[in-house]
C-alpha cells in the first residue's frame, strides 16, 4: 500500500508540474460535458420524457458517469493503455520492479484532462441531484461500484492483447462502453438492453447507479454491486493469466 500511495503521489506531482496545462486541461473537459449537458435538455425540451427518463434523472447520469469516468481515466489513466503496451512489449519496465505490476501500472499516470470529468461530475451532482444525506451516499457508493466495474471491463478487454498480440479489443471496448454510458439504458430495447447489462455493462456505469439515487431498489442495488464485483475479478483474472504469457519487448520505458 506505501509503494502504491508514493506512486500515486509521484504521478499526481508530474501532471500537475505545469499548472497552467493542468488547468487549461481541466477546463477543456469540463466545456465538452457541458456540450452534453446542453444535448440532453434540448432534447427532453422537445420530445418530453422517454420511458421514465427526463432531464433531471438523466443529468443525474451524467453526474455519476463523469464522476466514475474522471476516476478511472484520470487517476487510472494506464487502463486504457495496457493493451497497446503489452502488444508493443512495453512492459518491461514495471516487471522489473519490486512491486505488483497492475497496482503500479494503474496509478503510475494520471490523465489531467480527465481530472476535470470528476469535477464536473461533483458539481453536476450539487446543483441539478438535489443532494440530501441519503442521495449523496447513494450517489458516493454508486460512483464507487461504477468505477470498479469500469476499471474491471477495461482490464479484461485490454488485457486479451496478451493472448491476441495486438490492442484492437480493447480500444474496441473503451469506445463502446463510455459511448452507450452516456444513454438511459431504458432506451434500448431488444438484443441492445440485454448487450448493455452484460457483455457491455454500461447500464451499471451510469443508469442504474442514477436510478437508484433516484429510486432505491436492495435488489437492484445488489445486482450493481455484483455486477462491480464480477467485473473487477475478471479483469484481474484475465490481466493475470495474459502477464504470464508476456514476451519482453526490450522496451524500456516508464510504464
Amino acid at each position: 500500500m506505501r509503494g502504491f500511495l508514493a506512486t500515486l503521489r509521484a504521478a499526481g506531482a508530474e501532471a500537475f508540474a505545469n499548472r497552467r496545462s493542468f488547468w487549461i486541461q481541466v477546463s477543456s473537459m469540463v466545456v465538452n460535458d457541458l456540450g452534453w449537458v446542453a444535448f440532453w435538455v434540448i432534447f427532453y425540451n422537445r420530445v418530453g420524457s422517454v420511458r421514465g427518463w427526463d432531464a433531471d434523472r438523466t443529468l443525474l447520469l451524467l453526474a455519476v458517469f463523469a464522476t466514475s469516468a474522471g476516476l478511472v481515466l484520470g487517476l487510472f489513466a494506464n487502463v486504457r493503455w495496457i493493451g497497446q503496451m503489452a502488444a508493443d512489449g512495453g512492459l518491461d519496465a514495471v516487471l522489473s520492479l519490486p512491486v505488483a505490476p497492475l497496482s503500479h501500472l494503474l496509478v503510475r499516470r494520471i490523465s489531467s484532462v480527465n481530472v476535470g470529468d470528476i469535477m464536473f461530475g461533483l458539481v453536476l451532482f450539487a446543483v441539478t441531484g438535489t443532494p440530501t444525506p441519503t442521495r449523496t451516499a447513494i450517489y458516493l457508493v454508486g460512483v464507487v461500484a461504477s468505477s470498479t466495474l469500469l476499471v474491471g471491463f477495461l482490464l479484461a478487454t485490454q488485457s486479451l492483447a496478451f493472448f491476441a498480440g495486438r490492442g484492437e479489443t480493447g480500444e474496441m471496448g473503451f469506445n463502446a462502453i463510455l459511448l452507450l454510458a452516456n444513454y438511459p439504458a431504458d432506451m434500448f430495447t431488444g438484443m441492445q438492453k440485454l448487450v448493455v447489462f452484460t457483455a457491455v455493462p454500461a447500464a451499471f456505469v451510469s443508469a442504474v447507479p442514477a436510478r437508484l439515487v433516484d429510486e432505491f431498489d436492495p435488489l437492484r442495488a445488489v445486482e450493481m454491486l455484483g455486477a462491480a464485483a464480477g467485473f473487477a475479478a475478471l479483469g484481474w483474472a484475465v490481466f493475470t493469466i495474459g502477464l504470464r504469457r508476456y514476451s519482453s519487448g526490450s522496451v524500456w520505458t516508464q510504464a
